[in-house]
């Protein structure tokens, strides 16, 4: 039964993320976004995965854990990106005539 909740929680929380990866992306900036913030999520998905793993307890809910991982990670890389975006915008500006 505790799998269960706790796969609920990671679904629910899970959900957000394919979401967040696609309004990042449309964008086009990193302002809206925090790296703290990404990188605080990922080292609590991996700290999940790693209790399964150190317990033995490889059942569906470490798959839910690794497909949330993927998808924060996927924003992290969109972060850079959008960063990237920005600091370009940011240093080319456009020549008045």
């Amino acid at each position: 039964m505790t799998e269960i909740f706790e796969s609920i929680m990671l679904i629910c929380f899970g959900l957000s993320w394919p979401m967040s990866v696609v309004k990042n992306i449309k964008a086009h900036t990193a302002k809206s976004m925090s790296l703290p913030f990404i990188l605080l999520i990922i080292t609590g998905y991996i700290a999940g995965i790693s209790a399964k793993i150190y317990s033995h307890n490889y059942s569906y809910v470490l798959v839910i854990y690794v497909i949330n991982l993927i998808f924060v990670s996927t924003n992290l890389v969109v972060y850079f990106i959008n960063r990237n975006y920005d600091h370009h915008h940011h240093t080319v500006q456009p020549q008045h005539s």
